[in-house]
């Protein structure tokens, strides 16, 4: 019975076997007698290994992606004017009361030399101490002195009109469109870089900023340092002056995001100055019931909603324009373009609509604030001036 059952178990495991002759190994005295020092190529404590006769060597740096942000140097324009996101969406005179992000360029840091005040990159003399203030009264005189420097001698008619031909839309598809957020910063590179090829440039005016074409054109010469030598509405042909070299070119550094848009005053009170509660509530329940004086298409040509408002106020007190379909902002920043061109008072912006009301006392203005709707810049009187030299 023991033989049989002795037969029947498995055979020991290879691994049982390894196990009983390493642990009889370890205490054996042979292992004392003949003991083995490992060669210092593989043993494991450092300190004992050898010097590496190569380690005067450089070590070899770890390999590192190469990144944009890798030797950034910060750019130089000598610019005489403050950069801002849009030069004719926003007005130095208009001081925010906060800002909705921290002063983060939109240039890129460290992309630069001007600092960023949440609303503009000053151009400052660097050894000021304070970035607040207006801007330098200097600068206004050294851009008219730039910009008469490279326009030179004014165009003949023939001249002018040869210009405006080339630039028809029958014989030249390139156009530059300047649209809700006006002229922006970006803009005046994208205008340089159409100046390579001609000599003039078709400017595409829509949406807001047509409101008050005078303040496009004003600073599109005034960032540009070009002439308008054609408007039709609110297409422009901005001429680069015979004095231009693309060569030397002004330095554009360009914005890579869009900033956040600063905190302004409330455009609406809660009561209209010389009016109560009550009152102020039931102008505006009537200036909503008003009919429309007219309706906005979107990303349109408002060239004429000035002069239309000024006309209303004659027979009424308030006018209703019809903004639906637009963006909050767009019809905001349209009320104040009327509050300062027409003038006259916010009432309300509910419902989509613009309610604005003449005042107590509305005289209607007498200066000439607009441009025709057609002008064509002509000079004959230049012309006598060239035929003479």
């Amino acid at each position: 019975m023991t033989l049989t059952r002795l037969s029947r178990q498995k055979p020991p495991s290879l691994f049982i076997t390894v196990r009983f002759l390493t642990r009889h190994l370890s205490t054996s005295k042979l292992r004392d007698h003949y003991s083995f020092q490992p060669p210092p190529s593989l043993s494991l404590d450092p300190q004992k290994s050898k010097s590496n006769p190569n380690s005067h060597k450089k070590q070899k740096p770890k390999y590192r992606p190469p990144s944009s942000l890798d030797q950034i140097k910060p750019i130089y324009s000598d610019l005489p004017f403050d950069f801002r996101f849009s030069y004719t969406e926003s007005s130095p005179t208009v001081r925010p009361i906060g800002l909705r992000e921290p002063k983060y360029s939109p240039f890129g840091p460290g992309r630069l030399d001007r600092e960023w005040t949440g609303v503009c990159a000053p151009a400052v003399d660097p050894k000021v101490k304070s970035l607040e203030g207006t801007e330098d009264p200097n600068l206004d005189a050294k851009r008219k002195l730039l910009r008469g420097r490279i326009q030179g001698a004014p165009l003949t008619e023939a001249e002018r009109k040869f210009l405006v031909e080339k630039c028809q839309r029958n014989r030249n598809k390139r156009q530059i469109n300047l649209g809700r957020d006006g002229l922006t910063h970006n803009m005046l590179n994208d205008i340089h870089n159409h100046w390579k090829f001609a000599e003039a440039v078709r400017i595409k005016c829509l949406g807001v900023p047509t409101v008050d074409m005078k303040n496009v054109c004003t600073q599109l010469e005034d960032k540009t340092f070009g002439k308008i030598i054609q408007r039709h509405g609110g297409t422009l042909i901005l001429y680069r002056g015979r004095n231009y070299n693309r060569k030397k070119r002004p330095v554009i550094p360009l914005m890579l995001w869009k900033p956040q848009e600063p905190v302004y005053p409330r455009l609406i009170k809660t009561t209209i100055d010389g009016l109560s509660i009550e009152e102020t509530k039931e102008m505006r329940k009537r200036g909503l019931a008003v009919p429309a004086l007219t309706k906005l298409a979107k990303n349109g040509y408002y060239g004429s909603l000035v002069p239309m408002v000024r006309d209303a106020f004659v027979v009424s007190e308030l006018v209703r324009i019809d903004c639906t379909g637009f963006e909050r902002s767009d019809y905001k920043k349209i009320g104040c373009k009327l509050r300062d061109l027409v003038p006259c008072i916010l009432v309300t912006f509910e419902k989509e609509q613009i309610v604005v009301w003449r005042g107590q006392d509305y005289k209607p203005p007498e200066d000439g604030h607009f441009f025709t709707d057609r002008e064509f810049f002509d000079d004959p009187g230049c012309d006598m001036e060239r035929s003479d030299e």
